[in-house]
């Protein structure tokens, strides 16, 4: 991640929240990369990790998606266009191609005189794991 701030000036804290999103590789709240970096003894406040994120999704260089729960979750990818496969349970993601869902989008956009359209797309489900040995 190059960590572009678009416009801001690259921090020591903007570059800690960037560097803690480098090491995760399941989809987190702004809470938690706060308190992982707090856990690192990190003096980042709460509202720079939000503006930090923000600017970040902004910049195409992490995703940003809803969990079911509404609350939005950050990680870093390493691919360009792409939809997720997220486990509800253990947060397990994994990137997904999906040439029928651009083709879909951009057949139904057209039906219905759009142009210029963007989508995201995540499945929510049990991974195979969870399914299999449920967390106690």
């Amino acid at each position: 991640m190059s960590a572009n701030f678009i416009g801001a000036r690259p921090t020591r804290q903007r570059k800690a929240v960037a560097a803690a999103l480098a090491e995760v590789d399941v989809f987190r709240s702004a809470q938690e990369i706060h308190q992982l970096l707090r856990d690192r003894g990190e003096d980042v406040g709460l509202t720079t990790v939000y503006r930090t994120l923000t600017a970040l999704a902004e910049a195409g260089e992490i995703d940003v998606l809803r969990a079911p729960d509404g609350e939005s979750v950050y990680r870093q990818c390493s691919t360009g266009h792409h939809h997720h496969l997220v486990c509800r349970t253990c947060g397990r993601t994994v990137e997904i191609e999906g040439p029928a869902v651009e083709s879909w989008a951009t057949k139904t956009a057209r039906a219905h005189g759009f142009a210029e359209v963007e989508h995201t797309l995540e499945i929510f489900g049990t991974c195979e794991s969870c399914a299999t040995h449920p967390p106690a």
